[in-house]
């Protein structure tokens, strides 16, 4: 009986594990070095998400909020507008809610050379 409770525990906190989202990937990727800045950002995540929250940080200038008026339902595709502000590095943060109901954030950086 013992064995038959922790694997029910074990098999619990692996489908919790697996419930989060992750990002499959971003656009530009992670770590990329462009010429030019993109015009949008994205992301492609793993499984079904709603952004909360989405922050550009720019070197020394204060953070800028990502319009997300656009995001109203989960999805797994995201494209977000992007204003650039020249040649650098740019770090994005998110937050979301996957549909367990579980907070998860991010980011990645890409830079403008």
């Amino acid at each position: 009986m013992k064995q038959l409770a922790t694997l029910a525990l074990l098999s619990t906190l692996a489908t919790s594990a697996f419930a989060h989202s992750r990002v499959d990937s971003t656009t530009p990727k992670n770590g990329a070095v462009i010429a030019k800045a993109p015009v949008e950002i994205g992301f492609d995540f793993a499984s079904d998400i709603r952004l909360t929250r989405v922050v550009m940080i720019y070197q020394d200038h204060p953070a800028v909020r990502l319009d997300l008026s656009g995001q109203t339902g989960f999805d797994r595709v995201f494209k977000l507008p992007f204003q650039s502000m020249g040649e650098g590095t740019y770090q994005i943060e998110w937050r979301g809610l996957g549909k367990d109901g579980h907070a998860m954030q991010g980011d990645f950086w890409f830079s403008v050379d």
